[in-house]
Order: C-alpha cells, then structure tokens, then sequence
C-alpha cells in the first residue's frame, strides 16, 4: 500500500512519563521512518543515554541507531514545553482516549504539529489534555481498550503525515 506523505508538515513528538526503553527505542525508529523533526523526552521517559552519559544499550537495539540521528531534547516538566511550542505555531494533539477524543482518521492536523504520547498504563493526565489543541484516539475493535503506546504511536503518525 502506498502512502501518500505530505512533506511540509512538521511533526513533534512528546513522550510524557513513558517507562519502557522498549517503547522508547521502538519510537525512535518509527519517528526517523515518519521523518519527525524531533522528539522531547520528558519526566521519567528514558534517554538514549543514562546519567553518566552511556550509551543505553537495551533502547539503542530496539532503536536500531535511530537514536543518533533522530534529534532529541530532555525537559523535567511538559506544561512549560506545551506553553513553548504553541507560542511556536505548533498544534498539541495528544493521543489517548477521553470525552473529547475523535477517531484519529476523522482529525484534520494543522502544519506543525506536536503529538503527545502518555505513560504506558495511565496515559495523559486531564490536566495535560486540558493543555491540547485536540485529542485523538484510535477506535478499539476488539476486548482490549487499548493498544502498546509504541505501536499507537506508529499508526497516528503516519495517518498524521498523509
């Protein structure tokens, strides 16, 4: 299947509190795919390195060295990060199901865009979504509610792209 990819949009992601080094390294690489200009690492979210600046082996092989080329940046706290990017002309969209989330195929995104992905189990916190633009959520067929935030990520940023 080809997808069609819209070049001139500029696409942010924001790994809010996400745990896994998995998950971390899996978005890496799915951003370097997508082209994502940049990826903002924040809280708890590992890094491609520890804190004594040592490579992390266990994301860089899930990463596949996306992790050094895909620029990334570290910040303690979102809400000033969210304050930031809108005072730059990006749009914050984040992916989680709530009460004002639509079907992710239905959202028209703006040129640039930052897309906030949540903590594994919890997601993103109301007072976060408060902060958004918009929220999106992928619509569930089956038993489960929801699908690996990896994976999640990979599906709304390529329909993001088109």
């Amino acid at each position: 299947m080809n997808i069609k990819i819209n070049k001139n949009k500029e696409i942010m992601l924001i790994l809010h509190n996400i745990r896994s080094t998995h998950n971390v390294g899996s978005i890496f690489r799915t951003a370097d795919g997508a082209g994502a200009e940049k990826l903002y690492l924040v809280g708890v979210t590992p890094s491609p390195l520890d804190r004594f600046g040592r490579k992390r082996k266990d994301l860089a092989k899930v990463a596949l060295g996306a992790e050094e080329f895909v620029q990334w940046e570290y910040k303690k706290s979102l809400p000033p990060l969210i304050s930031q990017l809108k005072k730059d002309g990006y749009e914050i969209v984040a992916l989680e199901q709530s009460a004002k989330s639509i079907d992710y195929r239905k959202y028209k995104p703006k040129n640039k865009i930052a897309l906030i992905l949540g903590e594994e189990t919890k997601g993103i916190p109301k007072n976060i979504l408060d902060k958004c633009d918009a929220v999106i959520e992928i619509p569930m067929k089956g038993r489960k509610e929801s699908l690996n935030v990896s994976v999640a990520a990979g599906i709304a940023l390529f329909q993001l792209i088109r």
